[in-house]
């Protein structure tokens, strides 16, 4: 009896391990078209990438960036037309209807490559990144940033299938320490 409930536990554990390794996803790895980072009006894409290399040189974050300080951000330009026009980055305080002071700004004209970088030092809470393209229509894009705050739906969905294993389980053992008791 003793050993069913071991091997029971051993397997919750092996089972724990695959589900952690498979709900580490990288930003990097989709397609334009469903990468969480691009927006497209009319046609007309960009990307933002966010770095923080001073906690992590590996990763590469969009709006969600898990520490305050330094951090470094590239915007690809994805159609040729945005190439050649005048850009202006924004970074306002809040999100929403809640936006209160401009942090930063940038106009940009060179960018021939499709490629705006820069960096931005901001403090814990919410921001809006804008990026718009002054052509004819302008091009309006928004990014809302949340700087090192915990996104609790997240964290809760990515809980759920450890706590169904461990409910499960304890269900099991009950019912397996029930039945042995029955027998003696």
């Amino acid at each position: 009896m003793i050993r069913q409930i071991i091997k029971i536990w051993a397997l919750a554990a092996m089972l724990s391990v695959a589900l952690y390794s498979g709900f580490a996803a990288a930003h990097g790895k989709v397609s334009l078209e469903a990468d969480a980072c691009v927006r497209n009006i009319s046609g007309s894409m960009v990307h933002l990438s966010t770095y923080q290399p001073q906690h992590d040189p590996e990763a590469e974050y969009c709006t969600e960036i898990p520490k305050e300080g330094e951090t470094l951000w590239v915007l690809d330009l994805v159609d040729q037309a945005l190439r050649d026009m005048p850009i202006i980055i924004k970074i306002v305080r809040g999100s929403g209807q809640a936006l209160s002071d401009t942090v930063t700004s940038l106009y940009s004209t060179n960018h021939s490559d499709g490629v705006i970088k820069g960096e931005f030092n901001l403090d814990e809470g919410q921001y809006t990144l804008f990026v718009t393209g002054e052509g004819v229509p302008p091009l309006h894009y928004e990014y809302p940033l949340r700087i090192q705050m915990t996104n609790y739906k997240d964290t809760f969905l990515t809980a759920v299938p450890y706590i169904i294993t461990f409910l499960l389980l304890a269900l099991l053992t009950d019912k397996l320490l029930k039945r042995r008791r029955m027998q003696h």
